[in-house]
């Protein structure tokens, strides 16, 4: 049985192309549905549905955000009011679109395509190529400049902490715990935002997620380390603690 997420910011659509995907396609499993480009990306970790419905223009994470960080991972379709957004994709065969409201008989065209598209026999697509198209759609996106400041308690205090001066942050139990090493010294402290939402604000080429609860700053990584076929951890610049890679993310770390 194949699974799906649906992302989707407005309820309307949400349930009109669940609707829709019950009749053109019973036989789907739909795992998760979310309100936002934070919570699919999470409940893509969580769920690993093999086709992703994702709305363009949603809060924290765009669509193209998260289809990024999916990239061959899963099938994607975007399911958007804005056409020309994905007409380059769709014309490279990378992913499909639907234009909102769901036409039946689009769909029932897309559902073919990916039929087609998960069959065993189906070549796979070209992580590069993919990243590439998303890259260039997602210039048309806007996204707010990345987190500079943190305000984060130490003790008493409520430090200012630069995200450069970051080395991770982990998720502890209902805070996110940020380990930081800066000209007035390495230390720790705690933060109110979650994980899933701070990912959203940082600088995607300084900090890399490894894990579904640590992102690293990938200028203090020294060395991944693969343990066994399906384990991995990092080592850090001048600090003794290791982090986990878990699966999906290993392949940041493919070597040469």
């Amino acid at each position: 049985m194949t699974t799906a997420l649906i992302a989707d910011d407005e309820e309307a659509p949400r349930e009109q192309l669940l609707a829709a995907l019950r009749s053109a396609w019973p036989a789907l499993q739909v795992v998760a549905v979310a309100a936002n480009g934070v919570d699919a990306w999470d409940a893509f970790l969580e769920h690993e549905p093999e086709v992703c419905f994702l709305d363009i223009r949603m809060p924290g994470l765009s669509g193209i955000d998260v289809a990024r960080r999916i990239g061959a991972q899963a099938a994607v379709v975007f399911a958007t009011a804005y056409g020309d957004h994905a007409l380059a994709a769709f014309d490279a065969g990378a992913v499909d679109y639907l234009l909102k409201p769901v036409d039946a008989e689009r769909l029932a065209q897309t559902v073919a395509r990916l039929k087609l598209r998960l069959a065993p026999a189906a070549p796979t697509a070209d992580p590069g190529a993919l990243q590439a198209l998303l890259a260039q759609l997602s210039t048309q996106v806007r996204r707010a400049p990345p987190l500079a400041v943190l305000q984060a308690s130490v003790g008493r205090e409520v430090r200012l902490i630069r995200t450069d001066e970051v080395v991770y942050f982990e998720s502890d139990s209902r805070y996110t715990r940020v380990v930081f090493d800066g000209p007035a010294g390495a230390g720790d402290a705690l933060i109110r935002t979650p994980l899933k939402e701070l990912l959203a604000q940082l600088d995607e080429g300084q900090f890399w997620q490894v894990h579904r609860s640590v992102i690293v700053n990938h200028r203090h990584v020294a060395a991944a380390v693969r343990v066994d076929e399906g384990h991995m951890h990092l080592t850090l610049r001048g600090r003794p603690e290791t982090l986990p890679v878990s699966r999906h993310f290993q392949g940041l770390f493919k070597g040469q």
